[in-house]
């Protein structure tokens, strides 16, 4: 089965042995401290047991009353729903509730009836403007705090029309820094495998699965892609060449390299701010995980063992390396310290523990746990040292790939509960609101979410 094969191939061996066109962003409306004063308490996304905060979205404002400006606006705030409910904190109001439409009675500070607002439980209301000019349209957007009647954000996005998409994501961005601190998934990608003709290639999405675009045309397997920090490299394993090799590729430039060392070539990661990167190699006999430069060139040999040592992944700091390890009999997680070469076995429930993957905070670590043919994800705090780990997919099938959002409030991961096919799908830190991430062709698997939103002021 597809969706199974790297584990199944794991298990065998361990058994045998950007930015687009610019947009003008501009800060708009008043610098009052009163009006600016952030008066919200910040959002613990983090939180199993988090309430979702309600906010409303009525219509936009076709500001120069046309009707360009009316369907424009018509996108905007889908796109604008669609990414608020996307966060897992953001409950959206139901219009049928509103008792007031901003879009006639104005969408500024001292046009809005907050207690409307207050009154069918919004805490929060975001009001919207389009004005169409020729080749472009300009987005005026402001969050308020309905309880407090304060103003926490408000922006001004011009730029062409087919931007409009970009320019919601980049408010949606603002809306959740002023709420939790961070600026949430909305500049970030998603790299995965999906089947293509009966071949395997790599693609890559935004980060709600939005825009899929194909960038190997192996016609072979292709697996495990990896984002360098800065998104402008992939690495990935590819049987192009009858053996698993690892391909390095610059997404924009037609560059890179092939690590084709004799024997398996295997579970490429990047160093987090290096030019370096770590992957299992089996060139010396069994498979043990080296440093490598970007052009493949041996650093160091990083685990030295009897037995399978594969899946490298770094901590956020790039100070240690979790990696999965048969030394103990049976496959489970470990991590190194990298300076001082100290290991220490993280998972002890269940006999076959495999895919590490460290929270952004490198707090905690999600992971795949296979028990009585069951594959499922489970996420440990790594703080309080060794302890029991939290099963965050139960009775749904196989779940596995597990790999967090630059925030820490998601995880996207592939499952076959659908039909039995394999398909991403992304949940909350916590493993609530559970829901499939895209629909199309083949099947999908292996999904990496690349690093923190580089925030564009």
């Amino acid at each position: 089965m597809a969706v199974r094969y790297c584990n199944k191939a794991l298990q065998g061996m361990f058994s045998a042995l950007a930015m687009p066109a610019a947009l003008v962003l501009l800060l708009i409306f008043v610098h009052s401290p009163q009006v600016w004063a952030k008066s919200y308490d910040t959002i613990n996304i983090s939180n199993p047991f988090l309430n979702k905060t309600p906010v409303a979205v009525p219509e936009f404002k076709p500001l120069t009353g046309k009707d360009a400006e009316t369907a424009m606006g018509q996108k905007a705030r889908r796109i604008l729903n669609e990414g608020l409910a996307f966060t897992g904190y953001l409950k959206l109001v139901n219009p049928e509730a509103f008792l007031s439409n901003p879009a006639q009675t104005g969408i500024q500070l001292g046009q809005i009836n907050f207690r409307d607002w207050t009154g069918i439980g919004a805490e929060l209301l975001i009001t919207g403007g389009v004005e169409a000019e020729p080749g472009q349209v300009k987005l005026k957007l402001r969050l308020f705090d309905t309880f407090n009647t304060k103003l926490l954000k408000g922006k001004i996005y011009t730029g062409p029309p087919n931007q409009i998409r970009r320019m919601v994501h980049l408010f949606c961005a603002e809306v959740s820094y002023a709420l939790t601190g961070k600026w949430g998934v909305f500049n970030s990608k998603l790299t995965f495998v999906s089947t293509v003709n009966g071949n395997k290639e790599i693609f890559i999405s935004d980060f709600d699965g939005h825009n899929p675009r194909q960038v190997t045309h192996h016609k072979s397997i292709s697996l495990s892609p990896a984002w360098s920090s800065d998104g402008q490299w992939l690495a990935y394993v590819s049987y192009a060449r009858g053996k698993p090799d690892i391909y390095i590729k610059h997404l924009a430039e037609n560059r890179g390299t092939i690590i084709n060392r004799e024997g398996m070539n295997i579970s490429p990661v990047w160093m987090p701010g290096q030019a370096k990167l770590a992957a299992a190699l089996s060139f010396s006999g069994n498979q043990q995980i080296y440093l490598l430069t970007r052009n493949g060139e041996i650093i160091k040999k990083v685990t030295n063992s009897w037995g399978i040592n594969v899946s490298p992944r770094f901590s956020p700091d790039g100070k240690k390396m979790a990696f999965v390890s048969n030394r103990s009999g049976t496959p489970q997680i470990y991590i190194q310290n990298l300076g001082t070469g100290k290991t220490g076995r993280v998972t002890f429930e269940g006999r076959y523990n495999t895919s590490p993957a460290w929270s952004p905070d490198g707090k905690k670590m999600a992971y795949v746990g296979i028990e009585k043919n069951k594959i499922d994800i489970y996420v440990i705090n790594l703080e309080s040292g060794p302890g029991m780990p939290v099963q965050l997919t139960r009775d749904q099938k196989d779940n596995e790939d597990p790999s967090w959002s630059p925030d820490g409030n998601l995880i996207v991961f592939t499952s076959n509960r659908e039909a039995n096919t394999p398909a991403l799908y992304v949940m909350t830190a916590a493993g609530t609101d559970q829901r499939r991430l895209m629909h199309m062709k083949g099947k999908q698997t292996q999904p990496g979410w690349s690093g923190p939103m580089v925030h564009e002021d």
